[in-house]
């Protein structure tokens, strides 16, 4: 499920220019990922993040790490969530050549273990530009 984050967001990245979640809750049975959006996306471009993130985890990616220093890893990555006493050395989980970030979590070595990724429900908060997407893994 972890590593089924890591390719929402880099989908989420490519398919409408936001950036990685804002807020994440990741579980085994089912999870929720929120995004700051402009607009709420309509029902193509929910279907094709659902196309895409499929498209990525069938492709057989193998999962890296890579550890690195935190200064290596200034400009390269977004150091906010970092919490301020963490070790001068970093890690970094890299899907394939599909995307790569600062992680502590655990993942798979390849996505082909992951399943299929199924979009339970959506929803917008227009008034905070929230997208949040829960889904789950078949």
């Amino acid at each position: 499920m972890h590593t089924t984050e890591h390719v929402v967001n880099r989908t989420m990245i490519n398919l409408f220019g936001c950036g990685r979640s804002v807020e994440a809750h990741i579980e085994r049975k089912k999870s929720k990922l929120d995004y700051k959006l402009a607009t709420c996306p309509t029902s193509e471009q929910v279907q094709l993040l659902e196309d895409t993130v499929n498209e990525v985890i069938h492709s057989n990616l193998p999962v890296t790490i890579e550890y690195i220093t935190k200064q290596e890893a200034k400009g390269r990555f977004d150091m906010e969530r970092l919490p301020n006493d963490a070790s001068e050395t970093v890690r970094v989980v890299k899907v394939g050549g599909y995307d790569e970030c600062l992680c502590i979590g655990l993942h798979v070595q390849n996505t082909s273990e992951i399943g299929t990724f199924k979009l339970l429900s959506h929803n917008f908060n227009p008034e905070t530009g929230i997208w949040r997407i829960r889904f789950k893994l078949v």
